[in-house]
């Protein structure tokens, strides 16, 4: 078993180390445009929740903050980059590590909406295609908040019916994604 240790260890140092073939043609990795908008955003989407849930599921003010920061908090670090992770996997595996064709109007909307986790690279497009790559992963996005900030949720507030926390968690986050949609469309009409 050590041997096997050893010889794994050895091959993903290899990997590290050892460069590849570079290219100026990586793409964009949509995670690094999402994590600092979910950042900037985190503290107003604390407070929408935060008063919502406080309402909707009758907990103190206190409560209502403590469990929608630790709830968010996990959904930002822990689900949302798992989420981008998985579908970037999925991606490549689907063949989208190359262009899936850039030729039509049709191909265009296609390949940035199934490849909206990595984007391939465009100059020419990419004023409309990170906007359109934007609003797509917030659908994915929406499902790996509510499930984790449920969960946590869940684990915070033992005293309220599960199912009445998954569905007001639910509506909180379907009005704050409501509210995110803007940085797509704010980065769209300053580009």
């Amino acid at each position: 078993m050590p041997k096997i240790k050893e010889k794994l260890l050895l091959t993903l140092y290899i990997l590290l180390c050892v460069p590849g073939v570079a290219s100026a043609n990586a793409g964009v990795p949509m995670i690094f445009l999402a994590m600092p908008t979910l950042g900037l955003s985190i503290i107003p989407i604390i407070v929408i929740e935060a008063i919502y849930l406080s309402k909707k599921l009758e907990l103190t003010i206190y409560t209502a903050f403590k469990t929608t920061t630790l709830s968010n908090l996990f959904s930002t670090i822990v689900g949302i980059p798992l989420t981008w992770l998985l579908l970037v996997f999925i991606q490549m595996l689907a063949g989208g590590g190359g262009a899936l064709g850039l030729d039509t109007t049709l191909s265009k909307v296609l390949s940035v909406t199934l490849q909206a986790a990595w984007l391939i690279p465009n100059e020419s497009d990419i004023h409309w295609m990170i906007p359109v790559a934007g609003s797509v992963l917030l659908v994915p996005f929406f499902f790996a908040s509510w499930w984790s900030e449920y969960v946590m949720s869940k684990k915070m507030l033992k005293g309220h019916p599960a199912q009445r926390i998954k569905i007001e968690v639910r509506n909180a986050n379907i009005i704050t994604y409501a509210l995110l949609v803007f940085w797509p469309i704010g980065f769209w009409m300053l580009t």
